[in-house]
């Protein structure tokens, strides 16, 4: 099994790292918030002291962080890491552009970055029912699928870099569209 590695440990990224550790992946972890490592004290996951430390070990890196500013911070410390060959995995929402961005600085490096955020809250990454809406290569995502199944109830490759967040932002607009009406 591939050495994975997950970063944004908050509501939804840490029950998605859970069920990676739990379905015997070997995982190692960076959090910004040290507290949040804490649910993991009871598992075999690692804790690396850096994003860089963890890219050096993984070749496949998780992660779901709150918004564009945090992915490419976490991206500009990872990218330059990570072996070729490797993959990373945007689980986080953010534009359609950073990930097509990134994605380019990735593949200078031989490194496959697919953007796949999901849907269905903590209770879904619990449960592992989420919904990942993916853009990218469809080698990246077959070598991912595996890792996604772990937290997933229905995974969708949707065209290249990009497409998974325009699927999410159609998601979120609907879905705002009916809380309003609901009201």
């Amino acid at each position: 099994m591939s050495k994975i590695g997950f970063i944004g440990l908050g509501s939804q990224g840490a029950p998605m790292a859970r069920r990676i550790v739990e379905a015997g992946y070997s995982l190692v972890l960076w959090a910004r918030r040290p507290e949040t490592l804490k649910v993991f004290a009871d598992t075999p996951a690692q804790i690396a002291s850096s994003i860089a430390e963890l890219g050096e070990q993984v070749e496949h890196v998780g992660i779901c962080v709150v918004d564009d500013a945090g992915v490419q911070q976490v991206c500009n410390e990872l990218i330059p890491a990570m072996r070729a060959g490797s993959r990373i995995a945007v689980h986080s929402t953010v534009h359609p552009d950073l990930c097509k961005t990134l994605a380019a600085q990735a593949a200078a490096r031989g490194i496959a970055l697919i953007d796949a955020p999901v849907s269905g809250g903590g209770a879904g990454a619990a449960g592992g029912t989420l919904t990942v809406m993916v853009g990218g290569a469809a080698e990246a995502l077959a070598a991912a699928r595996p890792i996604f199944e772990t937290f997933a109830g229905l995974i969708v490759h949707l065209g290249g870099v990009g497409a998974g967040q325009m699927a999410k932002l159609v998601n979120n607009a609907l879905m705002a569209a009916h809380v309003s009406i609901a009201h």
